[in-house]
């Protein structure tokens, strides 16, 4: 894999991925970005910090294909967040981001705590074309991807204050996605997220999911001999999905050559399956769930799917139990849709 450093006009950072070396030139780049502001409060009840961007408010929302800001550039075009004809996959930090190394201090004087939110936020962009999927990318270029996702894990985990990375896609615009090309983000925390501090409370109890293997049998929906796709069978979603190495890794970092062939490859299966299910592409919350700086030996890594639709036209909504409540409640056995999606066709 070869790797381009590149600094934006505006200071923030462009690392160009690829399979060969990226020599094209750069090309000329759009408006500069003021500095986000952010910063975190203490929510007392629920003991979780809440992070306050109002910055984002202004993010590009569902632009016209001519003005993609995650394409290539073209001389004398449209100036993308990515000046050059041409790239295999691109990263960069995020013009709103919700966490920043700049993001500043926070408020004095309010009755609750509070605290900087300075993480980072980039934006993985998957491939140059406007449209695709996890499920369309070549297998080369979805092992680059879990390359790519490797190597911002080793880098953003070397900073200091940064105590938990997560590698997302939101897809659809059920989803509350604001851009239709192919693309997602990677969250660097500087804290531990609290759905991640209880998991690492269940791995600091057992191996969890090495547990559950010898039992997955009625709930697997992809396996090789190094990887295992099933929906889980506390499935809090229908058509929910879990996905991760058979043996310990705390995340891709650790992967072997053929795991990391594997993984790439039950990641577009698992699209594939998702987009067929109901002949249509399938929104989704998809979420990388790697050890956070610490646990390296207790977390095992695993992707998690929420996909959004229960029928082909009918969504998983969050109702009262679920955001209330935090309990949710399902209309569907994962035994059942384990089988289903086990026989869709890829």
């Amino acid at each position: 894999m070869h790797k381009r450093v590149h600094q934006k006009k505006d200071g923030r950072m462009l690392y160009l991925y690829g399979l060969k070396p990226h020599t094209l030139p750069a090309l000329e780049e759009g408006e500069n970005t003021a500095q986000a502001q952010s910063h975190a409060r203490w929510h007392p009840l629920r003991h979780e910090w809440v992070v306050f961007a109002a910055s984002r408010q202004g993010r590009t929302f569902l632009p016209p294909k001519e003005y993609d800001p995650l394409a290539p550039s073209k001389p004398g075009g449209f100036p993308t967040e990515i000046p050059f004809e041409d790239f295999e996959i691109a990263v960069f930090q995020n013009r709103w981001p919700s966490l920043s190394p700049y993001a500043g201090e926070p408020p004095q004087g309010l009755v609750i705590p509070t605290r900087d939110a300075r993480g980072d936020c980039e934006v993985v962009v998957f491939t140059p074309e406007h449209s695709g999927s996890l499920a369309t990318l070549s297998p080369e270029r979805r092992e680059l991807l879990v390359r790519v996702w490797a190597d911002r894990y080793q880098e953003l985990y070397a900073r200091p204050n940064i105590q938990y990375v997560m590698p997302f896609e939101n897809r659809g615009e059920q989803m509350g996605v604001t851009l239709h090309h192919p693309h997602g983000q990677i969250y660097a925390y500087p804290w531990i997220p609290p759905i991640l501090l209880k998991e690492l409370e269940a791995f600091q109890k057992s191996p969890v999911l090495l547990n559950l293997l010898p039992h997955l049998g009625p709930y697997t929906v992809l396996e090789d001999a190094h990887t295992i796709a099933c929906v889980p069978p506390y499935a809090r979603y229908p058509y929910e999905v879990l996905l991760f190495p058979k043996q310990f890794r705390p995340g891709l970092w650790a992967f072997t050559e053929e795991e990391t062939k594997s993984f790439a490859s039950f990641l577009g299966q698992v699209v594939q399956k998702l987009d067929n299910l109901f002949q249509k592409p399938m929104p989704y919350i998809m979420a990388l769930h790697a050890a956070p700086k610490g646990a390296e030996e207790v977390f095992h890594f695993h992707v998690e799917f929420y996909p959004a639709l229960r029928t082909a036209d009918k969504l998983k909504y969050l109702a009262g139990t679920e955001i209330a409540a935090g309990t949710f409640a399902m209309d569907a056995l994962p035994e059942e849709t384990a089988r289903v999606l086990r026989e869709v066709a890829i």
